[in-house]
């Protein structure tokens, strides 16, 4: 691995603290473009799941951010987004590490959108209103919005760092404390992180982490009955399981789930355009995207020649070490998501 990347916490942030899994299990996360083993981290089970949502339950109800104003969060949303800048590079180079994608990207997307994300809902937390309502009679009729609770936050391994942002800048600007569980193909930059949401200053149990592994420290959040809310990002097949463990504590649900997003190309269309829009559709972040455009309409009378340009187009494309700064694609995340692709060009 690169020697000026920094690994960070490996532990699970629960109440404000890194603490060991109460089995003292681990698991270990590898980089993708060697298969070697970066390092172990702590593997949360249903009772760390627990003490987290505890920690949580308890800075919701009672502790500092109850009472904090709201301007206040926004301001520790700044913060955050200001540490964040600050580590920028540290940041991109740890999540090229863990997830294989280009570095160049990682500095180019990745971390200019997390900081835009944190310093966007930054500006969002104290201009949550509710509305004045006329309604017959000499009465006063108003509506106040209040945050849902504990937040159980599920994110995925393609944009880990980016991920982890879009579910914690709203949870966290409208009051909402949070459990957040990575992917375990990704989990260092949203421990690394969770150390700058604790050098920000936000109070012990607003955000927990706990790693682990879907079926075990997922469904523990899912199905925990002092979480209010779980938001996932992932399959559809995931999404259906969380939906029916969560009926029976009617808990809130928002989901964000792949497609087979479509390129539609027609003959007066920009050719040049066309082609760098779908191979860009396609091939961004390796294709691991939720909305890759992974299926091409051509209109017919330019097919052949749309085709033979954009394989060609594909076929120049630089794969390679993703700390090289020539790389315009690196490995995917794991042996897992590889094979699933060679089955789906198999099978065409």
């Amino acid at each position: 691995m690169p020697t000026t990347t920094t690994i960070g916490p490996t532990q699970l942030l629960i109440d404000g603290q890194w603490v060991d899994s109460l089995e003292g299990e681990t698991f270990a996360t590898f980089n993708p473009a060697t298969e070697e083993k970066i390092t172990d981290v702590a593997c949360g089970g249903k009772a760390d799941i627990d003490r987290a949502v505890q920690a949580a339950r308890k800075a919701f109800e009672t502790g500092a951010w109850p009472e904090m104003d709201a301007r206040d969060r926004g301001h520790l949303l700044y913060k955050l987004a200001d540490l964040i800048e600050e580590n920028a590079d540290e940041l991109a180079a740890l999540e090229t590490l863990d997830n294989g994608k280009p570095l160049s990207m990682a500095k180019a997307a990745d971390l200019p959108l997390v900081i835009d994300c944190f310093r966007y809902y930054a500006g969002w937390a104290d201009k949550i209103e509710g509305k004045t309502i006329p309604i017959r009679g000499n009465y006063h009729c108003y509506t106040r919005h209040e945050p849902v609770g504990v937040c159980g936050q599920i994110i995925p391994w393609n944009f880990p760092l980016l991920m982890a942002a879009w579910k914690l800048g709203p949870a966290l600007a409208t009051g909402c404390t949070v459990v957040l569980k990575p992917a375990e193909q990704t989990p260092l930059t949203a421990l690394r992180l969770g150390e700058m949401i604790v050098e920000a200053g936000f109070p012990a149990g607003v955000v927990n982490i706990v790693n682990g592994f879907g079926e075990v420290t997922g469904a523990a959040l899912v199905d925990h009955p002092q979480v209010d809310k779980i938001a996932f990002t992932g399959h559809y097949e995931t999404a259906q399981i969380i939906m029916r463990n969560a009926a029976q504590t009617l808990k809130r649900l928002t989901f964000e789930l792949g497609g087979k997003s479509p390129n539609i190309v027609f003959a007066d269309a920009d050719i040049d355009a066309a082609i760098e829009g779908a191979h860009f559709g396609l091939f961004f972040n390796q294709g691991q995207c939720c909305c890759a455009g992974s299926r091409l309409f051509v209109e017919e009378s330019i097919h052949d020649e749309f085709v033979a340009r954009l394989v060609e187009k594909t076929n120049a494309q630089i794969l390679g070490d993703p700390f090289e700064a020539a790389t315009q694609q690196g490995p995917q995340v794991d042996q897992d998501q590889y094979d699933k692709i060679l089955s789906y060009t198999a099978s065409s």
